[in-house]
């Protein structure tokens, strides 16, 4: 952790060193022929426009799969700019695509859904909202994972695009991406939006918000996400009155046996080299006090890098599983079921693709903006949307978005940073808005640069 910090801390120092060397030096830099200044001055003059939508979209989140104000909002806007735009493709989720002659086709994506979290930060435009998830259960919601500004900057990128029109040439394809968060929208979208006219990009690009000081980006080749698994486990048993246990079979037992049986998969099976990540995230079972239920569930989610570990986990789980059931004298229609309700592979970065558009980056941010951070156990959907075309190049880096202040008191307190993602503390500082869409804007434009 140390070394991250220091990391960290060296990165937000360069920073502020590096500003006034960088602002003489991006006055002669260009991307397609035009200045850095005028680009950022783009960006700039539009960040009033983009903050209005940024702070609307803030306040009001919707769950994967119910991003119907959301989607709508972005079809608005990419209509208004002369887009062609298809909606509901993958259940919520909308395409816009702006044809500017012969050239590559650049797929650009920004995901829309929020999470279940009750925000915390004393916000003017902060989330009150509650809503009714996939259970039916009333929960608080929040934009904690900052999708809201990957909207933001993707339409204040478009209406750049449409101004610069004829400094490129191809096909720009802007992806609002429903769902992923629970890891399927990016596969539902996939599964119908090339047989509704949208075209296979040529590359694909996507920025995410990260808890490091605005001005700063993580932009690195090969693996940096981890491949995930979200399963469901059932344990079956035979019920009855808690005073007899004997007479049960309890699956509330089986389900703890398992729980415990499961940390071994990664303490004692997979190589301590190779990461690997096993949670059981929820466990539910049973009402009353004195009733054993009839089944239990386990909600597991798995994280890992090299596919041999994933294949590991999931036997030796499997295994576990079947061994409880022998133990309890369950007949084969009561041993449990297992499913797999997400299935995502690593996310890996082109080698040659990020080296590009590293070059447009550092030119837009300065010198010493991309951290140099090892790969992460969170995942990612984004490749998902090439399933069906694993040839295809793409790039996803990560934009800083914490305010100055508050990263430093952080770095002050030891901490590695002031906030992580998925926390009611999350919060995307305004200043973020223009460096984040001027990063995306440098990054599409660099693409189509032949």
């Amino acid at each position: 952790m140390k070394t991250i910090i220091s990391t960290f801390a060296f990165c937000f120092v360069s920073y502020f060193s590096a500003s006034q060397t960088a602002n003489s030096e991006t006055s002669k830099e260009t991307i397609n022929g035009i200045p850095i200044t005028v680009l950022k001055e783009l960006c700039q003059k539009d960040s009033q426009r983009l903050e209005t939508i940024f702070k609307d979209l803030h306040s009001n989140p919707e769950l994967p799969f119910m991003e119907v104000r959301t989607s709508g909002i972005i079809a608005k806007e990419l209509k208004s700019l002369g887009f062609e735009v298809i909606e509901k493709v993958g259940k919520t989720g909308v395409v816009g695509i702006m044809k500017n002659g012969n050239g590559p086709i650049i797929m650009y994506r920004a995901d829309m859904d929020c999470i279940a979290v009750k925000e915390a930060v004393n916000l003017p435009y902060a989330s009150t909202k509650t809503a009714k998830n996939e259970s039916g259960k009333e929960v608080p919601v929040m934009h904690a994972c900052g999708h809201d500004a990957h909207i933001t900057w993707m339409l204040g990128m478009a209406k750049q695009m449409v101004k610069l029109k004829d400094k490129w040439k191809g096909t720009l394809v802007l992806v609002g991406q429903p769902a992923e968060e629970n890891g399927f929208g990016a596969i539902a979208m996939a599964n119908e939006m090339y047989s509704k006219g949208v075209p296979v990009p040529d590359l694909l690009l996507g920025m995410h918000t990260g808890p490091a000081p605005v001005g700063v980006y993580l932009n690195r080749p090969g693996e940096r996400m981890a491949g995930a698994v979200q399963l469901d486990v059932t344990f079956f048993g035979v019920g009855g009155h808690g005073s007899t246990p004997e007479q049960t079979k309890d699956p509330i037992v089986m389900a703890a046996n398992a729980i415990l049986q499961y940390q071994t998969i990664v303490s004692r099976n997979s190589h301590p080299q190779f990461p690997v990540v096993l949670t059981v995230g929820a466990v539910e079972a049973g009402i009353d006090n004195n009733v054993i239920p009839n089944k239990a569930l386990l909600k597991l989610n798995l994280r890992w890098y090299r596919q041999e570990d994933k294949e590991l986990l999931l036997k030796r789980i499997n295994e576990i599983n079947e061994g409880i059931a022998v133990a309890n004298n369950l007949p084969k229609d009561l041993y449990p079921k297992t499913v797999i309700k997400q299935n995502l592979g690593t996310l890996k970065n082109n080698e040659v693709l990020t080296a590009k558009i590293n070059g447009a980056l550092e030119k837009m941010a300065g010198p010493n903006k991309n951290l140099s951070i090892p790969p992460v156990m969170g995942s990612e959907d984004v490749q998902e949307l090439l399933k069906d075309h694993p040839e295809v190049p793409y790039n996803y880096f990560i934009v800083g978005i914490a305010n100055h202040e508050v990263y430093e008191k952080a770095m002050k307190e030891g901490k590695q940073f002031p906030f992580s993602n998925h926390n009611p503390d999350f919060w995307v500082d305004l200043s973020a808005i223009p460096f984040g869409t001027s990063l995306g804007l440098a990054a599409v434009l660099e693409a189509f640069n032949k």
